[in-house]
């Protein structure tokens, strides 16, 4: 078994019987979910909102990270938080533009000709001590426990304004996702730039369900994403974050 177990504590059922990661108006979606949650064990009956979830999950990435981060021996002394990138040197200077922004212009006509969504509040944030009293972003993890087109937008969205404002290096852009179709993981994780990589939270699984009963452009989809290395298994990720 291959999933974190903070993580699969929240794997469980819907009342109509829908693994709780699944489109439930999608038959493949809900095939691929249940045949991975059969290989898992997973019985329970899931109760949490969408929205519970989703801090659940963000929880427990943040979780997994500072453990695995934390046996990874001598070195950076990496800390796991979810703090706006205003808080890190490469970004500061954000807020410094927020504030004079505020103090030369009451009426409000620059902030709303310039606009306030640069800064953003990744959902895990990795950082290093840095200098001049702000610590360093190392990683910005966006935690997305399906996906959906709002949800691809947001996470562009977020790796656009880390890339185009940052001073200095930038920092790892990544997602983790326990979505199990393979479709709607090629829209985000297939090539853009946006995003370093997508992370699965249960790749084994999933690509073995996809084998047994997902479709063949769902297979075909799948062996791309990750023969093309856009698509990792959650554990190489604290690896990745440690060496590079």
């Amino acid at each position: 078994m291959s999933v974190d177990q903070n993580i699969l504590k929240l794997f469980g059922y819907r009342k109509n019987g829908v693994p709780n990661i699944a489109d439930g108006k999608s038959r493949g979606s809900v095939r691929i979910a249940s045949h991975i949650y059969e290989a898992l064990g997973v019985e329970r009956q899931s109760t949490e909102a969408p929205q519970t979830l989703g801090s659940d999950f963000e929880r427990a990435i943040g979780t997994f990270l500072t453990e695995r981060l934390g046996e990874s021996g001598p070195g950076p002394a990496f800390f796991v938080g979810s703090d706006p990138i205003t808080s890190f040197a490469q970004y500061v200077h954000l807020q410094q533009m927020r504030d004079l922004i505020n103090r030369i212009d009451p009426s409000g006509v620059l902030r709303a000709e310039l606009g306030g969504d640069y800064i953003i509040r990744p959902d895990v944030t990795v950082g290093l001590p840095g200098r001049g009293g702000h610590p360093f972003l190392h990683a910005a993890v966006s935690c997305k426990w399906t996906i959906r087109s709002d949800r691809v937008q947001n996470i562009r969205h977020e790796g656009v304004v880390l890339t185009r404002h940052r001073r200095g290096r930038q920092p790892h852009v990544v997602t983790v996702t326990a979505e199990p179709s393979p479709k709607r993981l090629a829209a985000i994780a297939r090539g853009t730039g946006e995003v370093d990589c997508v992370y699965h939270v249960g790749l084994m699984e999933l690509q073995d369900a996809v084998s047994a009963v997902g479709s063949d452009p769902a297979r075909d989809t799948l062996d791309e994403l990750v023969l093309q290395d856009r698509l990792r298994p959650l554990g190489v990720l604290p690896e990745v974050l440690t060496h590079y």
